[in-house]
């Protein structure tokens, strides 16, 4: 048996203040949330999805936001950079966006692409890139209108411990094309429109560790819930340690490191952001999975407030 994933489904990030995180997605980079919940696994802490107008898998990055837990240090064994794609044309519009909001940015070009390079308030790595694939995003918020809005994921870039085993794991196991090698990166391709493209780093960068502005996970699409056990079956077949299906609400994921130290994902596509909720409300309200439902009194009570809005 052999498998091929089409690209990354989510990329899930560790950041501060909650209302930062709002103001800077939406605000700022004009993505929709689409979902406010709560990290299931520790409830009293939020877990947002921001995405492109419907959600779709390939543009949704989400968060953990913890209030004064420790900075991290990217490095060797995470997600280093989180690239994002905007239709061709739309540079110019985004540099002068950033300067708006006194974001300072550089500007670099890998693959015969310019990259504009930039951090979150917490310490994110992002660059956006222009691309002609992927649909066009048709949320408009505060200034940012589909004509040059995020239409999602560019890739990532991928610092490994061991960047030869994971470039074996890449091309053999995720399915992912090799196409190309430059400097220090070596680019692989997946078949989806977005979230397509790993540039993975060819020397080490410095072990990395957890905390507020790195990359917690990286998740890759499955079609569903069979194509995830087939997932699930062959990842093990091939020597990792894989968890068993945990049910995430939105999708179902398993999950396994890889042996550069990078945490993988597997995510379903079904059944999406909009079966607890309509598309057009999509997250305007704190929604909970059944089992915390009778605790939502005390978890909004601790839960910082947090609101959408238009910045000037």
């Amino acid at each position: 048996m052999s498998k091929k994933t089409s690209g990354i489904h989510h990329i899930t990030a560790i950041v501060g203040h909650p209302q930062e995180n709002v103001d800077f997605y939406a605000g700022v980079l004009g993505l929709r949330l689409v979902k406010q919940t709560v990290n299931f696994d520790d409830p009293g802490t939020y877990h947002l999805y921001f995405g492109d107008d419907g959600g779709k898998p390939g543009t949704i990055i989400t968060f953990f936001p913890w209030v004064g837990a420790r900075q991290g240090i990217i490095g060797d064994g995470q997600v280093g950079v989180t690239s994002y794609v905007v239709p061709k044309g739309a540079m110019e519009f985004w540099e002068q966006r950033l300067e708006k909001f006194n974001i300072s940015f550089t500007k670099n070009q890998r693959f015969g692409e310019k990259y504009l390079q930039f951090d979150d308030p917490h310490g994110l790595h992002l660059e956006i890139v222009e691309r002609e694939e992927g649909e066009i995003n048709t949320w408009t918020f505060g200034g940012v209108t589909p004509e040059v809005a995020i239409k999602g994921f560019g890739g990532a870039t991928l610092y490994s411990s061991q960047p030869n085993k994971t470039a074996e794991l890449l091309e053999k196991v995720m399915g992912l094309e090799l196409i190309s090698k430059e400097g220090d990166f070596i680019r692989f391709r997946s078949s989806a429109d977005i979230g397509n493209i790993i540039d993975l780093k060819a020397t080490l960068a410095g072990r990395g560790q957890m905390g507020v502005g790195m990359v917690h996970h990286i998740a890759w699409r499955a079609v569903d819930d069979n194509d995830q056990l087939e997932w699930q079956k062959y990842v093990a077949e091939n020597g990792y340690g894989v968890t068993p299906v945990q049910d995430r609400n939105y999708f179902n994921a398993i999950y396994f490191r890889e042996h550069g130290e990078i945490l993988f994902e597997i995510a379903t596509d079904p059944p999406g952001f909009a079966h607890d909720e309509s598309a057009a409300t999509m997250g305007e309200q704190l929604k909970l999975p059944e089992q915390y439902e009778q605790y939502r009194e005390q978890l909004e009570q601790r839960l910082i407030p947090i609101k959408v809005r238009e910045l000037d």
